[in-house]
């Protein structure tokens, strides 16, 4: 009996996992992710990270879609134009720029900018290249 408690005892001893000894409110790099990272953390590429957001809190699928016009034009549609008459999407985004691909929808489009106003260049940027990723 005495030797069941005792080996229960020390299974029990080493199951016990070692806690961390870092000071307190701090964590292990390699399995945090700080929140000022946020999506950027996850992208591994401007067009990974432009998608994200794309699909995320940019809310833009809600009216634009890859391959066909739903409130806005499609992906392609946007990249195309831009393309051919050398726009510059993040200038847009920022509201600092007129509208070239469908000027009819800009009052619609115009209720996002509090969004895309608040964005990084760097995420701009992003969802510009996701956006050129659509070219076909």
């Amino acid at each position: 009996m005495k030797k069941a408690v005792f080996l229960a005892a020390v299974l029990a001893f080493a199951s016990c996992k070692k806690e961390s000894q870092e000071p307190f409110g701090k964590s292990s790099e390699s399995t945090t992710e700080t929140s000022s990272e946020g999506e950027s953390a996850k992208a591994t590429t401007p067009i990974d990270l432009g998608k994200e957001i794309f699909e995320g809190r940019g809310n833009c699928t809600s009216c634009h879609q890859p391959d066909q016009k739903v409130i806005g034009p499609s992906i392609q549609e946007i990249a195309k134009i831009y393309k051919d008459k050398k726009g510059d999407i993040t200038t847009f985004l920022k509201g600092n720029a007129d509208p070239i691909v469908d000027p009819s929808q800009f009052a619609v489009m115009q209720t996002n900018f509090a969004i895309t106003k608040e964005m990084s260049d760097e995420e701009l940027k992003a969802i510009e290249a996701y956006i050129y990723s659509n070219l076909k």
